[in-house]
């Protein structure tokens, strides 16, 4: 059996790297962020840009016709998905560690930002997913949205762990959700803007096409740092 996924992760590689250097909305939101203006709306938007970047690359480049029997086996799911979904999470938790530690420098809090660890188990559970299905065709559905949810999820999980760890050093952190426009109903119910420690998980969480911004406001006690809101 030929090993087909050297040559396809490759080709997935390239076809994401020229869009992501060309894509408009990524340049105009990194020069928010190296210039140290960038919020999280902006992280949010920038995540799933990047998100959709990788997931058009899948999808221009992986179907049944160009795998072994048609099928999706784990080991080239795992050495084409590992990669690239690891690369998503570098690129998107840098930007979100740098967004941290300017809310942190422009309120006047002394403490580092975090920045949040690999999700192997979401990647595995993707891998899974789409090795376990005999025709690649059936379920290549999970490497689209899904692979944007995931890599929105390292805004929010990137937001909940800093928030938490100022709550903890007795800060006073906010968190804003605002709905996107078409939002569903769950979304506008768990939409609104929470004061620690009153922060229900299900506000971090997010559906499919699920494009509901998360927001951070650090707060010490003695100013509030307020952002834009932006729809998407």
């Amino acid at each position: 059996m030929v090993d087909v996924a050297p040559e396809l992760l490759e080709a997935i590689q390239k076809e994401f790297q020229e869009n992501l250097t060309k894509n408009s909305t990524v340049i105009r939101i990194k020069k928010l962020i190296d210039a140290g203006t960038a919020t999280y709306v902006d992280g949010n938007e920038y995540a799933a840009e990047v998100g959709q970047i990788l997931a058009n690359a899948f999808r221009n480049n992986l179907s049944s016709a160009v795998l072994p029997e048609g099928r999706m086996y784990y080991n080239i799911a795992d050495r084409i998905l590992s990669p690239t979904l690891g690369y998503n999470h570098d690129l998107v938790s840098k930007v979100a560690s740098q967004i941290q530690t300017n809310l942190n420098k422009a309120g006047g809090i002394g403490i580092k930002a975090i920045k949040i660890p690999l999700d192997k188990s979401r990647i595995k559970g993707l891998i899974d997913r789409v090795s376990n299905e005999i025709e690649y065709d059936k379920v290549a559905w999970i490497l689209d949205q899904p692979v944007v949810n995931y890599t929105q999820a390292i805004i929010d999980n990137t937001i909940k762990a800093n928030a938490d760890m100022h709550f903890r050093a007795g800060l006073n952190p906010v968190i804003v959700r605002t709905p996107s426009g078409g939002a569903c109903d769950w979304c506008r119910e768990v939409s609104g803007t929470y004061a620690y420690p009153n922060v229900p998980d299900e506000v971090y969480r997010r559906h499919d096409n699920c494009y509901c911004s998360v927001d951070y406001v650090p707060g010490d006690g003695r100013n509030q740092n307020v952002h834009s809101k932006r729809w998407r």
